[in-house]
């Protein structure tokens, strides 16, 4: 008899536990997605790509164009309740080969891409704190990079508030290890840094400012050697029917890594898109970034998406031209809607160093192609790059280079409660 009734109670304990649980949902939402996204790309006519890198060089008679795929395999979570919002993505990338069939262990690329959690504080704010990506704007300066593999997150708490037209976010990080030391002898990295952003938003005209600062430690001198710069600017569209202008201005001042000073260092652009018709976009733009000079190092463009701009190919900016001459990059080209989800873009880009020291840098011819099935999508590009004559007529060194991929991407939606 008590077995019997202990068991019943069991059973309501259960139902009740159960009951509450689909409540909870019920009144929150929560999604379960993935990601699976190869690309196989092509570094053709040598492109000197050592070990398969970017980014390119100029190549030399000794090299040969080689094939490489990688992969983007993720699993993302999202659970959103009244109060909070709870986000999860844990993503390995991986190159085809990279590990032997029967290994026990893998290649030590998978990790915690991003895990946040945005808490509402109010009507128009909330805080958002974790790992995740910052991006704004064009993401000239701080930008997801989704087109590598691995992309790019920031450890950091960020404020978010909006009301209306405008919002304004103020965020900051510090990387720290097992101590105060936090080494960053890369560009793309740093001990801390604090931001903010503001933007007003109307119908036909879109402004932004951002401005940031950034802290630099050197570990190989006991962590003194400290060094600062800071980067401040306005982004700004405009629409006027068929015709859209983008165009930003960015300066830097105080010091890169090593102490190397930085003293008035620009960047600006300008862009337009008109819609000639239903299916044909014309594309025009001019960017000019300050190389080094006498007295000061030149503006690196920090955190940005770098692979959207200056040619896909990623010659300038991705890895290399850290400190060297700048860059002028005027460029033109179009899109067309070939209909059925597809498009087809051509972009044709000529360099110059900003200091005119090596005035010509070359030329380049960006073709993609995208097309949307129902369930996935399938993207491809061709890029070729022309030397420019003082190095293509230097004996043992290619005049061109060139590059071709394709990459699928497939984004299923495994569960999702806020469609039940």
């Amino acid at each position: 008899m008590l077995k019997s009734k202990f068991k019943n109670m069991k059973k309501q304990y259960v139902l009740i536990a159960a009951f509450a649980l689909v409540m909870q949902f019920a009144q929150a939402q929560f999604t379960l997605e993935g990601e699976f996204r190869p690309r196989s790309e092509y570094f053709g006519n040598g492109g000197n790509f050592t070990g398969g890198s970017f980014p390119a060089q100029t190549a030399t008679d000794a090299d040969e164009g080689f094939i490489r795929t990688s992969v983007r395999a993720a699993l993302k979570a999202k659970y959103t309740s009244e109060t909070y919002t709870l986000f999860t993505s844990f993503q390995e990338v991986f190159a085809f080969g990279d590990r032997p069939q029967i290994a026990t262990n893998g290649n030590g690329n998978f990790r915690v891409q991003e895990a946040w959690a945005d808490l509402k504080l109010g009507e128009s704010s909330t805080l958002k704190i974790g790992r995740q990506p910052l991006s704004y704007d064009d993401q000239r300066i701080l930008g997801g990079l989704g087109w590598a593999q691995q992309a790019r997150t920031h450890d950091a708490a960020v404020y978010k508030y909006k009301k209306n037209t405008f919002s304004l976010d103020i965020g900051g990080a510090l990387n720290t290890t097992t101590d105060e030391v936090y080494n960053t002898s890369a560009l793309f990295s740093y001990r801390d840094m604090v931001f903010a952003r503001a933007n007003s938003k109307g119908e036909k005209f879109n402004i932004s400012f951002l401005g940031l600062i950034n802290t630099f430690q050197d570990s190989n001198v006991d962590g003194a050697n400290k060094s600062s710069l800071v980067t401040a600017g306005l982004h700004a569209d405009y629409k006027a029917g068929a015709l859209k202008l983008s165009s930003n201005i960015f300066i830097q001042e105080g010091e890169r890594i090593g102490g190397a000073d930085v003293k008035g260092a620009l960047l600006y652009s300008l862009d337009a898109t008109f819609k000639a018709s239903d299916k044909i976009t014309i594309l025009a733009g001019y960017e000019s970034i300050s190389g080094r000079k006498d007295d000061s190092a030149a503006f690196f463009p920090l955190y940005g998406t770098n692979h959207k701009f200056n040619g896909l190919i990623d010659r300038f900016y991705v890895g290399n031209h850290g400190n060297a001459g700048g860059l002028n990059d005027l460029n033109f080209g179009a899109k067309f809607g070939l209909g059925k989800g597809s498009a087809l873009t051509a972009k044709f880009h000529t360099f110059k160093e900003e200091s005119l020291d090596k005035d010509n840098l070359g030329s380049e011819i960006d073709i993609v192609f995208a097309k949307k099935f129902k369930e996935f999508k399938l993207v491809t590009g061709y890029s070729h790059f022309f030397e420019p004559s003082e190095i293509a007529d230097t004996p043992g060194v290619k005049s061109t280079q060139n590059w071709g991929w394709a990459m699928l991407i497939i984004k299923p939606k495994f569960l999702n409660t806020a469609n039940k």
